[in-house]
Protein backbone atom coordinates (compact mmCIF):
# COMPACT_ATOMS: atom_id res chain seq x y z
CA UNK A 1 0.00 0.00 0.00
CA UNK A 2 1.33 3.54 -0.41
CA UNK A 3 2.22 6.54 1.52
CA UNK A 4 -0.64 8.19 -0.44
CA UNK A 5 -3.42 5.79 0.00
CA UNK A 6 -2.57 5.05 3.61
CA UNK A 7 -2.90 8.80 4.62
CA UNK A 8 -6.06 9.30 2.26
CA UNK A 9 -7.40 6.59 4.46
CA UNK A 10 -6.59 8.35 7.66
CA UNK A 11 -8.49 11.42 6.13
CA UNK A 12 -11.08 10.34 4.71
CA UNK A 13 -11.67 7.71 7.44
CA UNK A 14 -11.82 10.58 10.20
CA UNK A 15 -13.30 13.90 9.82
CA UNK A 16 -10.82 15.12 12.96
CA UNK A 17 -8.37 17.17 12.17
CA UNK A 18 -5.11 15.38 11.43
CA UNK A 19 -2.52 17.41 13.46
CA UNK A 20 0.49 14.89 12.81
CA UNK A 21 -0.35 15.28 9.23
CA UNK A 22 -0.37 18.59 8.85
CA UNK A 23 0.71 20.98 12.07
CA UNK A 24 4.38 22.28 11.25
CA UNK A 25 4.11 21.14 7.56
CA UNK A 26 4.33 23.67 4.83
CA UNK A 27 2.45 23.47 1.71
CA UNK A 28 5.69 21.76 0.42
CA UNK A 29 5.05 18.56 1.58
CA UNK A 30 0.86 18.56 1.62
CA UNK A 31 -2.16 20.53 0.78
CA UNK A 32 -4.86 20.28 2.74
CA UNK A 33 -8.84 21.55 2.87
CA UNK A 34 -10.62 21.59 5.85
CA UNK A 35 -13.93 23.21 5.01
CA UNK A 36 -17.63 22.94 6.16
CA UNK A 37 -20.65 23.22 3.79
CA UNK A 38 -23.39 25.76 5.13
CA UNK A 39 -25.92 24.32 2.93
CA UNK A 40 -25.44 20.71 3.30
CA UNK A 41 -23.60 20.43 6.86
CA UNK A 42 -21.06 18.12 4.93
CA UNK A 43 -17.60 18.07 6.92
CA UNK A 44 -14.22 18.16 4.58
CA UNK A 45 -11.11 17.24 6.00
CA UNK A 46 -9.00 16.26 3.13
CA UNK A 47 -4.78 16.27 2.54
CA UNK A 48 -5.49 16.23 -1.10
CA UNK A 49 -1.98 16.49 -2.60
CA UNK A 50 1.68 14.86 -1.15
CA UNK A 51 5.03 15.70 -2.40
CA UNK A 52 3.95 16.96 -5.91
CA UNK A 53 1.14 14.65 -6.81
CA UNK A 54 -2.70 15.48 -6.34
CA UNK A 55 -4.63 12.34 -5.32
CA UNK A 56 -7.63 11.67 -7.58
CA UNK A 57 -9.48 10.02 -4.96
CA UNK A 58 -9.62 13.16 -2.61
CA UNK A 59 -9.94 15.36 -5.59
CA UNK A 60 -13.31 13.26 -5.83
CA UNK A 61 -14.66 14.18 -2.65
CA UNK A 62 -13.62 17.78 -2.72
CA UNK A 63 -15.60 17.70 -5.87
CA UNK A 64 -18.29 16.44 -4.26
CA UNK A 65 -18.47 18.47 -1.04
CA UNK A 66 -18.02 22.01 -3.46
CA UNK A 67 -21.23 20.89 -5.96
CA UNK A 68 -24.07 22.90 -6.94
CA UNK A 69 -26.42 22.07 -3.79
CA UNK A 70 -29.33 22.98 -5.59
CA UNK A 71 -28.92 21.00 -9.02
CA UNK A 72 -27.14 18.37 -7.41
CA UNK A 73 -24.60 18.41 -9.81
CA UNK A 74 -20.63 18.71 -10.23
CA UNK A 75 -17.81 19.46 -11.81
CA UNK A 76 -13.73 19.17 -11.37
CA UNK A 77 -13.11 21.77 -9.40
CA UNK A 78 -9.54 24.02 -10.71
CA UNK A 79 -6.51 22.56 -8.70
CA UNK A 80 -5.30 25.82 -8.80
CA UNK A 81 -8.04 27.50 -7.00
CA UNK A 82 -7.91 24.59 -4.24
CA UNK A 83 -4.26 25.48 -3.35
CA UNK A 84 -5.70 29.08 -3.24
CA UNK A 85 -7.59 27.83 -0.84
CA UNK A 86 -5.13 25.78 1.01
CA UNK A 87 -2.40 28.37 1.31
CA UNK A 88 -4.73 30.93 2.28
CA UNK A 89 -5.92 29.01 5.26
CA UNK A 90 -2.33 27.96 6.06
CA UNK A 91 -1.07 31.48 6.01
CA UNK A 92 -4.08 32.24 8.51
CA UNK A 93 -2.97 29.70 10.92
CA UNK A 94 -6.40 29.05 12.51
CA UNK A 95 -7.52 25.56 13.42
CA UNK A 96 -11.15 26.21 12.39
CA UNK A 97 -12.41 25.10 9.41
CA UNK A 98 -13.29 27.28 6.33
CA UNK A 99 -17.15 27.79 5.78
CA UNK A 100 -17.79 26.78 2.20
CA UNK A 101 -20.66 29.49 0.94
CA UNK A 102 -20.86 28.82 -2.29
CA UNK A 103 -18.48 26.43 -4.84
CA UNK A 104 -19.43 25.28 -8.42
CA UNK A 105 -22.33 26.54 -9.32
CA UNK A 106 -24.61 25.00 -12.64
CA UNK A 107 -24.99 27.87 -15.63
CA UNK A 108 -28.96 27.74 -14.33
CA UNK A 109 -28.32 28.32 -10.88
CA UNK A 110 -25.38 31.26 -11.54
CA UNK A 111 -28.33 33.05 -13.91
CA UNK A 112 -31.12 32.35 -11.25
CA UNK A 113 -28.27 34.08 -8.76
CA UNK A 114 -27.33 37.01 -10.83
CA UNK A 115 -30.84 37.87 -11.47
CA UNK A 116 -31.36 38.56 -7.78
CA UNK A 117 -28.03 40.32 -7.10
CA UNK A 118 -26.07 42.19 -9.40
CA UNK A 119 -22.57 41.07 -7.53
CA UNK A 120 -23.41 37.63 -9.22
CA UNK A 121 -21.68 37.78 -12.35
CA UNK A 122 -23.34 36.54 -15.03
CA UNK A 123 -20.03 34.91 -16.70
CA UNK A 124 -18.73 33.89 -12.75
CA UNK A 125 -15.81 31.93 -12.53
CA UNK A 126 -18.20 29.33 -10.60
CA UNK A 127 -19.74 27.67 -13.30
CA UNK A 128 -16.05 26.46 -14.00
CA UNK A 129 -15.03 25.15 -11.19
CA UNK A 130 -12.67 27.99 -10.45
CA UNK A 131 -14.28 29.68 -7.58
CA UNK A 132 -15.07 29.50 -3.77
CA UNK A 133 -16.87 31.63 -1.43
CA UNK A 134 -16.10 31.33 1.82
CA UNK A 135 -16.11 32.39 5.41
CA UNK A 136 -14.01 31.94 8.40
CA UNK A 137 -15.13 32.49 12.22
CA UNK A 138 -12.94 34.25 13.84
CA UNK A 139 -11.05 36.17 11.08
CA UNK A 140 -12.58 39.63 9.37
CA UNK A 141 -13.41 39.74 5.82
CA UNK A 142 -10.51 41.45 5.39
CA UNK A 143 -7.92 39.44 6.86
CA UNK A 144 -8.79 36.32 5.15
CA UNK A 145 -9.14 38.26 1.51
CA UNK A 146 -5.60 40.12 2.39
CA UNK A 147 -4.05 36.46 3.11
CA UNK A 148 -5.31 35.15 -0.32
CA UNK A 149 -4.26 38.05 -1.79
CA UNK A 150 -0.49 37.65 -0.29
CA UNK A 151 -1.03 33.80 -1.70
CA UNK A 152 -1.09 35.28 -5.40
CA UNK A 153 -4.75 34.09 -5.61
CA UNK A 154 -6.18 35.16 -8.91
CA UNK A 155 -9.36 37.15 -7.89
CA UNK A 156 -9.96 38.27 -4.36
CA UNK A 157 -13.35 39.98 -3.63
CA UNK A 158 -14.37 40.75 -0.10
CA UNK A 159 -18.00 41.08 0.74
CA UNK A 160 -18.13 42.53 4.40
CA UNK A 161 -22.21 42.91 4.31
CA UNK A 162 -22.80 39.26 3.32
CA UNK A 163 -19.50 38.31 5.47
CA UNK A 164 -17.74 35.38 3.03
CA UNK A 165 -14.74 36.34 0.42
CA UNK A 166 -14.68 35.38 -3.25
CA UNK A 167 -11.17 33.39 -4.17
CA UNK A 168 -10.71 32.16 -8.14
CA UNK A 169 -8.11 30.87 -9.97
CA UNK A 170 -8.64 33.57 -12.68
CA UNK A 171 -6.42 37.03 -13.91
CA UNK A 172 -5.48 38.55 -10.53
CA UNK A 173 -8.07 41.78 -9.77
CA UNK A 174 -9.25 42.51 -6.35
CA UNK A 175 -12.34 44.32 -5.09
Amino acid sequence: MSRRRIIFGICAASLLPAPALYAGDSMAGIRRLRMTNQRTGEILDMVYWIEGEYIEEALAAVNYFMRDWRADEMMPMHTANLDNLAATHLLLESSEPFELVSGFRTRATNDVLAGRSEQVASNSLHVRGMAADIRLRGRSVAKIAAAARACGAGGVGGYRGLNFVHIDCGRRRSW
